[in-house]
């Protein structure tokens, strides 16, 4: 199955003649509009078709969308192809390092994912080259509501404009990637992954459900996770009861997984 690239074909032009202009006020780069929702094209499209773990997030933020747009007008201009152009957009535009992907990774080994790949840590997933990870969005495009960034708010399946990019556009990578470990981070992006398998297009079994988000912002939510800060010792916004179910649970998933691999 080839992915469908109509999109990027017809609006990459666009996007490198408008370039350095405001890009939420680029109506030609405009997919979408409903009420107070607003859609724009940014070049998020490439798939990562060798990935072993799909990694979700909700949707690209407008400083990723601003630098994915830079890095595919400087891959544009110096003539590469089509494909490379998208991907070396989606490569500058993916986090690349510090508390997030360390914490990330450490959540990850300590389920113990990289059993399930023959792996001694889940960094080496993340190496330059190795095309195991395919970073993506439950909205693959830019979302914004009022012109700030979509945080999740209002639901995205009970919202039409939102609901069709989920059965359009995250559909699709799981057609093309339906034998990856799909990891959604937080709740929202978990909701849309999970409305892909109620629609029988991914298995429950592969998904990674209920791990916290890794960001730094996280902290406290991802130590009890991992065990590094007693339960009795969390803040009152933090419940650890359902990080640790989700731990027990995920490791127990992950065993099953790595058992039927070896």
């Amino acid at each position: 199955m080839e992915q469908d690239l109509t999109i990027a074909r017809t609006l990459l032009p666009e996007l490198v003649r408008t370039a350095g202009k405001d890009f939420l006020r680029q109506h030609t780069l405009r997919l979408a509009e409903e009420g107070r929702i607003s859609v724009q094209y940014a070049p998020f499209d490439h798939i990562v078709r060798s990935a072993r773990l799909v990694v979700v997030g909700i949707t690209p933020g407008l400083a990723q969308a601003v630098n994915a747009v830079n890095a595919a007008v400087a891959a544009w201009d110096a003539g590469l192809p089509l494909e490379a152009v998208l991907e070396k957009a989606k490569m500058t535009a993916s986090f690349s390092g510090g508390a997030t992907r360390k914490n990330l990774v450490a959540m990850l080994d300590a389920i113990g994912v990289a059993r399930c790949f023959g792996l001694d840590s889940a960094a080496e997933l993340f190496r330059p080259g190795t095309g195991d990870v395919h970073f993506t969005s439950a909205l693959r495009y830019p979302v914004f509501v009022d012109g700030k960034n979509y945080n999740g708010a209002p639901d995205m399946l009970k919202t039409p404009i939102l609901r069709r990019m989920v059965e359009t556009w995250l559909a699709e990578e799981a057609r093309l990637l339906p034998n990856a470990l799909w990891l959604p981070l937080g709740p929202k992006a978990q909701t849309a992954v999970m409305h892909l398998v109620q629609l029988g297009m991914l298995r429950d079994t592969q998904v990674l459900a209920g791990m916290p988000h890794p960001s730094g912002a996280n902290a406290e939510r991802v130590a009890i996770f991992l065990g590094r800060k007693r339960p009795e010792e969390a803040s009152r916004r933090t419940s650890p009861a359902p990080l640790l179910a989700a731990f027990a649970r995920l490791s127990e998933q992950v065993s099953t997984i790595a058992g039927e691999r070896a």
